[in-house]
């Protein structure tokens, strides 16, 4: 899966003499689906929070072992990362609020080695949408630092290590 995002971001990149020939291809348009998942991105409301609520669900109703988590988790980052960087361009807009891939695969982040609980789905939901919101340091910095695909994804997944471990203490603690 990843090497066929990969592929389709080069062919992209090949066909974009301009912005309208990113708009028509095949590969822009799914790329920019995957970057917004799909109408969820276009919420009126919190297009952010809904990308993270609709993790939430993922992992809520598909059982995964840690391993599938982790890798589905490394596979989002990377399509994500390419998927974000194409809807940059399709958009117009330099982290468009529509771009909620990095919302999705942060809150992945945020879980990896935890209980999938109720208890710590919700809180983990909490402390990601509190860090991700607020951008203390470094995550606000990074933000402003790493510029296209990877910069709209580094400061969630950022913002999920953060909450990760946040999580992983309480998990230690009590």
């Amino acid at each position: 899966m990843c090497v066929l995002v990969y592929y389709l971001s080069m062919k992209v990149e090949k066909e974009s003499g301009n912005i309208r020939s990113y708009a028509t291809s095949y590969s822009g348009s799914l790329l920019k689906n995957i970057a917004t998942l799909g109408f969820i991105g276009y919420l009126p409301v919190a297009p952010g929070t809904w990308g993270t609520v609709s993790a939430l669900i993922f992992v809520a109703c598909i059982p995964l072992s840690q391993t599938a988590l982790l890798v589905i988790t490394a596979c989002g980052i990377l399509i994500g990362s390419v998927a974000a960087g194409t809807a940059e361009k399709l958009i117009g807009d330099i982290d468009s609020v529509h771009i909620i891939i990095d919302e999705f695969a942060g809150f992945l982040v945020s879980i990896i080695f935890l209980p999938h609980t109720y208890g710590y789905l919700v809180s983990a939901f909490l402390l990601f949408r509190f860090f991700d919101i607020l951008k203390p340091f470094p995550i606000g910095r990074i933000e402003k630092t790493i510029k296209g695909g990877a910069g709209i994804m580094a400061d969630d997944i950022l913002a999920g290590i953060f909450t990760n471990a946040a999580l992983q203490i309480w998990k230690a603690n009590f």
